[in-house]
């Protein structure tokens, strides 16, 4: 099969926004309570009242201590700058798709979505939004902005990051993260879509990278994107195979039972050191298997969004 011929054939989402709404709606009809009462205020001071004002800000408790009338001057808490990172290397193309829904993702198309979901939820509140996609290269970065204009461009990033995947391309997370950390001036909420996978650097480096993201007070969380059939159990049927590094090209054949019991112990302990290492930087790590629904990401974020700030 031509590969080159089969890669164009992929068409991403047929209405990402449309399916990001359902996905959002659905996650919010199963809240016993909506998150969304308009926007909240910080009480600023008090100030006399003068005949004539509107009484609706009238503190009737302190009219009722000191029998005189003020009314209550409020600031509008200033709104939430959230930046998205998706890692856009081959290794997050898997498995490779030719058309996407939501009970049919990869690892990018999921990390899509669920981004797609969460500029939704901001979009409701009149969020900023910014967004990198890096590989072996940084291949797209803006900054955060709240217009309509931005968030359908954004969108359209997104179904390009899914129509386009490469072969051979490798995960550049060090490198990236720390330029994407130098853009980032103003404090942020930064989620980073990632399958953690890059075999030429330490995973200390890794973690380096991570940290300077926290270095300008950001508050980061690692959604940890991977097929847990796969990826984590091996669950692949025991007739001989090869199998394909997709970022670098080398491969090994083997019988999937005869390393299925060591490889789920190193992965295990692969991700439990992950998830070790992002609690003693204070990052929130979260695994986000492409199989499941999105509710855990979008529980994630309004939590964080209420802890930000």
């Amino acid at each position: 099969m031509n590969i080159e011929k089969e890669i164009n054939e992929i068409t991403g989402f047929k209405n990402l926004e449309l399916l990001a709404t359902q996905v959002v709606e659905g996650f919010i009809s199963g809240l016993h309570k909506s998150p969304f009462h308009g926007f909240s205020a910080e009480f600023a001071e008090h100030k006399i009242y003068n005949s004539g004002e509107s009484t609706k800000h009238i503190d009737w408790k302190l009219y009722a201590k000191t029998d005189k009338l003020y009314t209550k001057r409020y600031e509008e808490e200033t709104n939430l700058r959230c930046h998205l990172i998706i890692d856009n290397s081959s290794s997050m193309h898997y498995p490779r798709l030719k058309e996407f829904s939501i009970n049919s993702l990869n690892k990018i198309g999921f990390s899509a979505l669920a981004c797609a979901a969460i500029m939704n939820l901001l979009k409701r509140q009149r969020d900023a939004i910014g967004m990198s996609i890096y590989s072996d290269v940084y291949e797209f970065y803006t900054s955060e902005k709240g217009s309509e204009r931005h968030h359908q461009m954004l969108l359209g990033k997104l179904n390009d990051a899914i129509s386009q995947p490469r072969k051979d391309v490798k995960t550049q997370t060090y490198t990236h993260l720390h330029l994407i950390a130098e853009k980032l001036k103003r404090r942020s909420l930064v989620f980073l879509f990632t399958d953690m996978f890059q075999s030429d650097i330490e995973e200390e480096q890794l973690f380096e990278a991570l940290q300077h993201l926290k270095y300008n007070k950001h508050e980061v969380v690692l959604f940890h994107t991977f097929d847990k059939s796969k990826e984590l159990e091996f669950d692949f049927n025991n007739r001989p195979k090869r199998f394909v590094d997709v970022e670098t090209g080398e491969h090994v054949n083997l019988y999937a039972d005869n390393i299925k019991e060591s490889y789920e112990k190193a992965v295990q302990a692969y991700f439990s050191d992950l998830k070790l290492k992002c609690g003693q930087n204070r990052i929130k790590y979260v695994m986000a298997d492409i199989n499941e629904p999105f509710n855990k990401i979008l529980t994630t974020f309004l939590v964080e969004r209420q802890k930000f700030g």
